[in-house]
């Protein structure tokens, strides 16, 4: 910068309008049905070791009570991921999740401490990404899943900036 130039500050990020309701990515349910089966594999195979090692009965009516349940459970798995949203809003981040028992969090922008990016291997193989927001309340700890990679990095340097200059009380 030259002597006598005007020095420009930076103008702090806008708040966004309100986005309405964002979903997650449709292949975060490969996510979910991916772990649901290796939990399935892993639970049914010990219960099936038990029953032929050691001849317990209650072992192979428990690894059909697991596999039923498991089954149902995938078979869900659509509709669970559909039921996950997420809304910016001018002051904080709406974010829900549910079918039967619905949980609907507000993260306002200036109690986020942390944003963190987090991918498991089947989410890095599709190129999904799950975004996780601390606040000091450990209760409100809000982790968006499934979000594309991109979306993922873009959002977290918005709201990392947006939390910047609204931190409150702190």
């Amino acid at each position: 910068m030259t002597p006598g130039a005007d020095a420009v500050t930076p103008e702090p990020p806008a708040a966004p309008s309100d986005t309405g309701w964002l979903r997650v990515s449709p292949k975060y349910v490969v996510v979910e049905v991916v772990g649901s089966i290796v939990g399935m594999a892993i639970f049914v195979g010990a219960f099936v070791i038990a029953y032929l090692l050691w001849g317990q009965w209650w072992a192979l009516w428990a690894a059909i009570a697991v596999g039923v349940v498991s089954i149902v459970g995938i078979a869900l798995e659509p509709r669970r991921v559909r039921s996950i949203g997420y809304r910016l809003r001018e002051d904080d981040l709406l974010f829900r999740r549910g079918i039967m028992f619905q949980r609907q969090v507000a993260v306002p922008y200036g109690r986020m401490q942390l944003v963190d990016i987090t991918r498991g291997p089947v989410a890095r193989a599709l190129g999904l990404a799950d975004l996780k927001f601390v606040t000091a309340a450990a209760s409100t700890a809000v982790t968006v899943p499934g979000l594309p990679m991109e979306e993922a990095d873009r959002l977290r340097d918005e709201l990392v900036a947006l939390a910047e200059t609204r931190r409150a009380g702190l």
